[in-house]
């Protein structure tokens, strides 16, 4: 039986804080964990927050990064995790010595564990997000890559291993830093297959950062063109939009038919996404999101914008439709699965299928290995 490892974790959100990127590592080294290594992660704190906690077996050390909400992180708060996170960093190689470092996010974690690495030459997995490469989410990083990648290079350069989320984020790693990265789809610990019934009314579901990114207006201006038919739609999850889309559907006329649920905990997304019929991704730009995964685990249709990142994801016309960026388009995939149970049903049901693609054990598998092969013996 091969060696447990002692691997650091380094990734500026982790749970509560972030999205679904850190919703991934945190089941990862929970895996790892129970696999019998040893986790520790450091990460941006929160006041709130306690500087140290165990979580599912994992070591989590928060530093002050003077950042100011949850679910939103700005670049100068992203310098602020890397210059407080840099000496707890270095006393955690210093004292508790792990044998490999594990960095999500090559922007910005990426810099902290370059600088580790050179400091102590313990060597590091870079895992690659979608925000992580150029031409990823270009409406939010274009500029920023024009001026950092004179900086990032070397990161990737130094990595002894890298991986990516989805295979479109491997390709456009490869055209800019000409290294492909292995791909490891994010993976969830799978539910029993779910047992198909439609709801009355059918319950539509959006999950996540309410931001451009994610192009959550679409949403309300597509459900408005379907007020003839009966549905419901949740919205779980905050951010910068939140409040134009409350204005949206009341001057839409659909405010009574939409609730915001803002952020909930993994339990009750799960229960939320266990009482829906229909995930709607409106994202200009993906990666490999987790709240589509989840939503296959619960065998949910899905209705999503026609992106790169979802390829691994949506069938069109098998377990969903992919959709251009107007709120007809939308609107036209809405009406034709919402008059139509049949055929809602039988695209659960493949959902519920697809599922098995995005296993956990799985991707961890391909984690450990990584991570075995890079560690110092």
């Amino acid at each position: 039986m091969s060696e447990p490892l002692r691997i650091l974790c380094l990734n500026y959100e982790y749970p509560p804080v972030g999205g679904g990127g850190g919703r991934i590592a945190h089941r990862i080294n929970a895996e790892l964990v129970r696999r019998g290594h040893s986790v520790r992660v450091q990460t941006a704190g929160l006041r709130h927050l306690p500087a140290h906690e165990v979580v599912d077996g994992v070591e989590i050390f928060r530093a002050e990064s003077f950042r100011k909400k949850e679910d939103t992180c700005t670049v100068p708060e992203m310098a602020l995790y890397l210059l407080t996170s840099f000496l707890p960093t270095l006393r955690h190689i210093r004292t508790w010595k792990p044998q490999v470092i594990h960095a999500h996010f090559a922007v910005p974690t990426g810099a902290l564990a370059y600088q580790a690495s050179l400091f102590t030459g313990v060597p590091y997995v870079l895992t690659a997000h979608l925000g992580d490469v150029p031409g990823g989410v270009p409406e939010q990083t274009a500029g920023l890559f024009r001026l950092a990648l004179p900086f990032t290079r070397p990161i990737w350069k130094r990595a002894a291993a890298i991986t990516a989320v989805s295979s479109f984020v491997a390709d456009l790693a490869e055209q800019t830093y000409r290294r492909r990265p292995q791909v490891i789809l994010n993976g969830i610990a799978l539910g029993p297959r779910p047992e198909i019934s439609i709801h009355t009314p059918p319950r539509l579901l959006m999950v996540g950062r309410l931001s451009v990114q994610k192009n959550p207006l679409l949403a309300i201006r597509a459900l408005a063109q379907v007020r003839d038919l009966p549905w419901e739609f949740h919205v779980i999850g905050d951010g910068p939009l939140r409040a134009e889309m409350e204005g949206e559907a009341r001057t839409l006329g659909i405010a009574s038919r939409v609730r915001f649920l803002g952020w909930l905990d993994t339990a009750s997304v799960g229960t939320a996404m266990s009482n829906a019929d229909v995930l709607m991704l409106t994202s200009h730009s993906e990666g490999l999101p987790m709240a589509a995964i989840e939503a296959l685990d619960r065998g949910l249709a899905i209705i999503s914008s026609r992106i790169e990142g979802v390829g691994d994801i949506v069938d069109d016309g098998i377990n969903g439709v992919l959709c251009e960026f107007t709120a007809e388009s939308f609107s036209v995939a809405l009406r034709g699965i919402l008059t139509d149970t049949a055929r809602l049903r039988s695209w659960r049901e493949a959902s519920s299928r697809l599922a098995s693609r995005f296993d956990l054990g799985r991707s961890v598998d391909d984690y450990e290995s990584a991570l075995r092969q890079t560690a110092i013996r």
